[in-house]
């Protein structure tokens, strides 16, 4: 198996997966039982998809109460192609922004963030597009989540 290629995965790892993305902080022990496998089992199954790049890393999902306070947007960024490189640095830069994707079609790319206040995302929105190269821009705020995996 390939790094990143996950049709080899078995069940169980997929399962293991699934554990993971609903709490990361979950202690082997309790993977394991609700695996019904060993701890070393567990562990050498979390090594190897580490090894294989099916796992990246460990994060935080923000509490409920915190997480529905924030007011998120999409927001669509078409840029002049020579400045790419330097307008993906700038917006990696910013603290707000949880999410930059590149996409095909009018716009190059959606970034998505987040702020406590209509003000501050306001405030936000004119950063970016007061980057070097973004000819324009487009948001959308988000209202509600119905999925999130």
């Amino acid at each position: 198996m390939t790094k990143s290629d996950d049709r080899a995965l078995s069940d169980l790892d997929r399962r293991l997966l699934a554990m993971l993305r609903e709490d990361s902080r979950q202690p082997v022990t309790k993977l394991a039982g609700d695996l019904g496998l060993s701890r070393a089992n567990v562990y050498a199954r979390l090594s190897r998809l580490e090894e294989l790049g099916v796992i990246g890393g460990y994060t935080v999902r923000l509490g409920e109460s915190y997480d529905r306070r924030l007011i998120r947007a999409q927001v669509m960024i078409k840029t002049q192609l020579k400045h790419a490189k330097t307008i993906e640095e700038s917006l990696a830069a910013i603290a707000e922004l949880s999410a930059l994707h590149a996409i095909s079609g009018e716009y190059d790319l959606i970034a998505v963030v987040e702020a406590e206040t209509v003000g501050d995302l306001n405030t936000l929105i004119d950063r970016i597009g007061e980057i070097e190269g973004i000819e324009r821009t487009t948001s959308s705020i988000l209202l509600a989540t119905k999925v999130l995996r």
